[in-house]
């Protein structure tokens, strides 16, 4: 298989894990020239609501909605066609079939992706909550009725990722957060990680970085770095 053919600055989607449109504003002016995809998730959407979308999509970036959206059929529904006129290109979309498919009857151009696991969910909480197996196997479960029901990617760890890739395609997105370029930042939530050039190796299409970006000396020599790790990966066959 090859490598999707997606610009470079488009293969990192920064985390606008901020309080105020205004810090959001700060970061764009600060990465705008190197990172063209945005995540706006609770934190952000909560405090900023459709302005901030508004305004990142006003100067030309892409946008995921990052609100893994969990209700009732109906109420999806209504969820996602609030967002139809607001240009998102991402919407996360978490639960059951049910869910799901009514996410996938309404996008009329969104791109739905389905929440496998959470990267700060490890085999440890899966015995916590009574469940066997592994984490790959209820990633590959999720993902296979996911694709099934139409969504057009998913969410995952990169470690997960070459199971996806072998079985089931690549005829989907794979958006992977829990990206670490180095050792684990301080007070770290995360537990299933990849490193940008693991990812993309193992075959994720984007990588969604927040802290080891902002919390970094320097964000954008960070960013260059990490977008350095993703070509190098790029340039081999993939999975």
């Amino acid at each position: 298989m090859k490598h999707k053919d997606i610009p470079l600055n488009e293969r990192v989607i920064f985390a606008l894990d901020v309080n105020s449109k205004q810090e959001a504003e700060r970061w764009l002016d600060k990465l705008g020239d190197h990172i063209k995809f945005y995540k706006v998730g609770l934190q952000l959407f909560i405090n900023g609501w459709f302005p901030v979308i508004d305004m990142i999509v006003e100067r030309g970036y892409k946008v995921m909605c990052d609100l893994k959206i969990f209700d009732v059929p109906e109420t999806v529904k209504l969820a996602i066609n609030g967002l139809k006129s607001r240009n998102v290109d991402f919407v996360t979309v978490h639960g059951n079939d049910p869910i799901l498919r009514a996410a996938v009857e309404v996008k009329n151009g969104i791109k739905i992706l389905s929440v496998t696991v959470l990267t700060s969910f490890d085999e440890d909480d899966m015995r916590a909550m009574g469940l066997t197996g592994t984490i790959e196997d209820l990633v590959y479960m999720r993902a296979k009725r996911s694709l099934e029901i139409g969504c057009d990617g998913i969410i995952s760890s990169g470690l997960e990722v070459p199971k996806l890739r072998q079985d089931l395609g690549d005829n989907f997105a794979v958006v992977t957060p829990g990206i670490r370029p180095g050792k684990n930042i301080p007070e770290d939530d995360q537990k299933r990680i990849a490193t940008p050039n693991q990812a993309i190796q193992n075959g994720a299409d984007y990588l969604v970085i927040g802290r080891p970006i902002s919390r970094s000396k320097n964000p954008v020599d960070t960013v260059k770095t990490i977008q350095e790790d993703i070509n190098n990966a790029l340039s081999k066959p993939a999975f």
